[in-house]
């Protein structure tokens, strides 16, 4: 889409820099503002469009792992396993007590379960650095666009004064 306004003259107006001395955010917005188009975008879609198959499994771990859906069964798990081995099969308990097999099973179990979550959480953090983005350029924009707005209103109101002025001094002259 081509300019209706001229990004130069309006990012050295409105941010006192030339379209080359702004950064690349900056730049996108002055691009937005000129051709009058929407900027908005959603960072959820985004962080999407750009995710593995590893980010996207790491974030339904965390999901299912941070939840009290699985802290529970996970509780009657270890409840079953204790009981199975230490009272219902006697003589039969493949991990009598003091359970070892079971605790061995749940440190590892926390030795992947951890860094994958802390992968979705750096996921996450990349997300709301990517929204914080967003949600400058939006603002900025909005700011752009209002500065624009008292412009065209001063504009509009120094007219109306000289105008006004003109017709009193006209009326002045005809006493």
């Amino acid at each position: 889409m081509r300019p209706i306004i001229d990004i130069a003259e309006v990012s050295k107006r409105l941010l006192g820099s030339a379209p080359d001395e702004l950064g690349h955010h900056e730049k996108r917005v002055l691009e937005h503002v000129s051709t009058r188009t929407p900027i908005s975008r959603d960072a959820g879609l985004l962080a999407e469009e750009g995710a593995t198959v590893g980010e996207r499994l790491s974030d339904r771990v965390a999901e299912v792992g941070g939840s009290w859906g699985f802290i529970i069964a996970f509780a009657f798990v270890l409840l079953g396993w204790m009981l199975l081995n230490s009272g219902i099969l006697k003589g039969l308990a493949f991990d009598p007590y003091p359970f070892i097999f079971l605790n061995l099973m749940l440190s590892t179990l926390a030795a992947v379960q951890a860094p994958i979550i802390m992968m979705s959480q750096n996921r996450q953090a990349d997300k709301d650095r990517l929204a914080a983005r967003l949600d400058y350029e939006v603002n900025l924009r909005a700011e752009l666009e209002i500065l624009r707005l008292h412009e065209k209103l001063d504009l509009a109101v120094i007219e109306t004064l000289h105008r006004l002025e003109a017709e009193v001094a006209a009326l002045k002259a005809q006493r």
